[in-house]
């Protein structure tokens, strides 16, 4: 008989078959009803809970905004038409942070909507960088793969310390709108341009940070990488220094020089973070902190910026993990919310699309908030359509209309429209009839 493994000889085979025993044996292991506890036990931990009925109307709810008309069956109700049992926690796949190639992303708004269709999202929000130019083309492609968009952006912007006691901390706002768009959409537009400004400035600085650690670069070469009328990024920096042979990939360039604070870091034309969300308010979106696990001191931040009118924060993570700052968002009454950030970097660890699982009553508290803020961007933007005709979204491209009329009748009858109830629709109308652009 061969010695058990790790044994090399005759007595060392005795030893170890000795501790195995030792080890496996217990003062009951022969009895039957204890064993049989023992199972029960581990069957009970194994047990998913049953979804309450909070969930379960939250998933209905959720789906039949996401979806209109397409509404999928529950869980349960699946379960019960395969012939078998299953519990589980009722969920529907939401993407509420991912960037595209318009900003520091490596796939089309397009593309990228087609990835995020293809792993189960339902709902999806664009957020490039300082810049909704993509929406379009994502809301285009939301044709051809069923799937909601939110239009998005991220924010750059800075917090100061008001007591000058810190240094200053770079936040991200996440604003969201309605398929409508942004009420006052040149207003926006005109402060997003001046951060992007800004981004080639900082793009200029941080090669200038480079070429004194002996490493040239051209501010033009940044620029081919970023692509034509995308404001340069650290991503495309980071990119360049790949391409040039200074390091071996992407994450070693953020790791060794670009990471907040690093000796090659620079920052733009960065506006407040309380400034940013009080813009965000007066056009119709809702603010949400992107990663505040990353700041410095992310208990002032959330302070200041709930006190300019902030929704919510981001928790949860794509690791599975919930952010320490969730009794934060308690404390400030602020939305629990989170995103897998995606850009696309060929990075095996980076989280896909849909990657986060953002527990579906999380979804339907962001929509009990979103949809009333969103309704009464829809009523500024008719008031507006009442003085002149103009496009609706700037260079943006949000599709230009003929009358104020024509936009009533394209948008209320619009399956992508934020009033999925017949109820909304009619109180809409009514409301509309008071600035007299009721359609006929």
């Amino acid at each position: 008989m061969p010695p058990p493994m790790g044994a090399s000889t005759e007595e060392d085979a005795v030893v170890v078959v000795a501790a195995d025993a030792i080890a496996t044996s217990a003062p009951d292991a022969g009895d039957p009803d204890s064993q049989g506890r023992k199972d029960r036990r581990r069957r009970k931990k194994r047990r998913p809970r049953a979804p309450t009925e909070e969930e379960v109307a939250a998933r209905r709810f959720v789906l039949r905004w996401a979806c209109p008309g397409r509404e999928a069956a529950s869980d349960d109700e699946q379960a019960a038409q395969a012939g078998r049992a299953r519990v589980r926690r009722p969920r529907v796949a939401v993407e509420l942070h991912a960037h595209s190639a318009r900003s520091d992303g490596s796939l089309s708004p397009a593309e990228l909507v087609e990835r995020a269709h293809r792993n189960g999202v339902k709902v999806f929000a664009l957020t490039d960088h300082d810049t909704m130019a993509g929406v379009p083309e994502a809301m285009e492609a939301a044709k051809r793969d069923p799937i909601r968009i939110i239009p998005g952006v991220e924010i750059s912007a800075v917090h100061s310390p008001s007591d000058e006691s810190g240094s200053e901390d770079p936040v991200h706002i996440l604003a969201y709108y309605g398929t409508w768009g942004p009420a006052r959409p040149q207003e926006l537009e005109r402060f997003l341009a001046g951060i992007r400004e800004g981004r080639y400035a900082r793009a200029n600085e941080m090669l200038l940070k480079l070429r004194s650690l002996n490493m040239p670069m051209k501010l033009e070469d940044v620029c081919k990488i970023a692509g034509n009328g995308v404001a340069p990024g650290r991503l495309h920096v980071a990119r360049a220094m790949v391409d040039a042979g200074y390091v071996e990939n992407l994450r070693q360039a953020f790791s060794r020089y670009l990471y907040d604070g690093g000796p090659a870091y620079a920052t733009g034309r960065e506006p407040t973070g309380e400034s940013v969300v009080q813009l965000v308010c007066q056009t119709g979106g809702v603010a949400v902190l992107a990663h505040p696990w990353a700041l410095k001191n992310p208990a002032a931040v959330i302070k200041n910026l709930k006190a300019a009118g902030l929704h919510g924060i981001e928790v949860y993570r794509s690791d599975g993990k919930v952010s320490g700052l969730s009794d934060l968002a308690d404390t400030y009454e602020l939305l629990k919310l989170g995103g897998s950030d995606f850009h696309g970097r060929d990075d095996k660890e980076e989280p896909d699309v849909g990657s986060v699982d953002l527990p579906v009553l999380a979804v339907f508290k962001f929509l009990e908030i979103a949809k009333p803020i969103w309704h009464n961007a829809i009523k500024e933007i008719f008031a507006s359509i009442s003085e002149r005709t103009t496009d609706l979204n700037g260079s943006n491209g949000f599709r230009r209309i003929s009358s104020a009329g024509d936009f009533c009748i394209l948008r209320l009858s619009s399956k992508d429209s934020e009033l999925t109830d017949a109820s909304e629709v009619e109180v809409l109308r009514a409301e509309l009839a008071d600035i007299g652009l009721t359609p006929q």
